[in-house]
């Protein structure tokens, strides 16, 4: 699993970043223990929960628009099929609060996903897309700031928009319910 988002306290709890929260609370739901410098990021791995599938989990300390760098070499030495790698990442197309999955498809324009594509050497991945919304312009730099600055939405949806997102990673990688 890779979540999505910009390494630094500048970006922590931007909207850009939400990938890299719902993987974070992923990873702390199933115990997972520290995330470690590992594969040009942060990765931790086990099982997510007891009789549970074996998972990793990475956080590119890339900045996202080249996560691939992160997530190709982890990958590549961890034998992971590419349908079997979950992104978890913000998504300006869905209204925020919503949360889809799917596998394959365009990239609509995100860097972070151009870049997994790339790295991981096809775009046929599963995608945990994390609606954060759009603003009321199509000028790249208010989408730009929209997406890199902090959510204004209350703490409480934030929080809850990310426990949902996590739900539905568990979901999507198999993993126990009863273990959260």
């Amino acid at each position: 699993m890779v979540g999505l988002g910009n390494p630094g306290d500048r970006y922590a709890r931007t909207r850009h970043n939400i990938g890299f929260e719902v993987a974070a609370l992923a990873a702390e739901r199933w115990g997972l223990g520290k995330l470690k410098k590992h594969y040009a990021g942060l990765f931790a791995d086990g099982r997510t929960g007891l009789g549970g599938p074996r998972v990793g989990v990475l956080l590119p300390q890339t900045y996202m628009n080249e996560a691939g760098r992160s997530a190709g070499p982890a990958r590549g030495a961890l034998g992971v099929d590419l349908d079997r790698v979950v992104a978890v990442h913000d998504e300006i197309d869905l209204p925020f609060g919503e949360v889809r999955t799917r596998l394959g498809g365009g990239l609509a324009g995100h860097n972070g996903l151009k870049s997994l594509k790339a790295g991981l050497g096809g775009a046929d991945f599963h995608r945990v897309r994390v609606g954060v919304g759009r603003p009321d312009s199509t000028d790249p730099e208010i989408v730009s700031a929209h997406v890199l600055g902090r959510f204004s939405e209350p703490r409480e949806a934030v929080a809850g928009l990310t426990e949902r997102a996590a739900d539905e990673l568990e979901r999507l990688v198999g993993a126990p319910e009863g273990d959260r």
